[in-house]
């Protein structure tokens, strides 16, 4: 699976929020945004990556982007991510991991000398047109804001 990257088009999706409020990728027509994959909710670089968008929402509402974060888990965890860390985005459930796939970052991984299957932790900035404009993939969790809006 291949990661999309700049000047690639999104593919269509819609995929619940934390909410079961169905969300898709034409309700960003017009607008520019950013969708983050994040591996799991409410793990340490997770709420890192969260929190600081979080904090710097504001800046990144004003420079135009309107958030959108994406994980695997359940529409209960992703709502008490939410909730817990009082994040103003919506989270995606991907469960069948529709957009996670859509997007290819899912794929093997390895951490501490133990291979297995998951999410790699990337950043795409959209155009209004569902076009790539970029892509983050060394994020750094606890100034990912930053990197966004450079």
């Amino acid at each position: 699976m291949k990661t999309l990257q700049v000047g690639d088009k999104v593919p269509h999706f819609t995929v619940n929020d934390q909410d079961g409020n169905p969300v898709s990728d034409a309700d960003f027509t017009g607008k520019n945004w950013v969708v983050f994959f994040y591996p799991k909710a409410d793990t340490p670089g997770c709420t890192a990556e969260a929190c600081n968008l979080r904090d710097h929402y504001g800046e990144l509402q004003a420079a135009g982007y309107r958030l959108l974060g994406v994980s695997a888990d359940s529409m209960k965890k992703q709502a008490k991510f939410k909730a817990k860390y009082k994040l103003p985005f919506p989270l995606l459930a991907d469960e069948d991991r529709v957009v996670i796939e859509g997007f290819g970052v899912w794929g093997r991984k390895k951490f501490m000398g133990r291979e297995y299957d998951g999410i790699f932790r990337t950043t795409f900035v959209i155009d209004g047109k569902g076009i790539i404009t970029r892509v983050i993939d060394k994020v750094q969790t606890g100034d990912h804001a930053a990197q966004i809006l450079e």
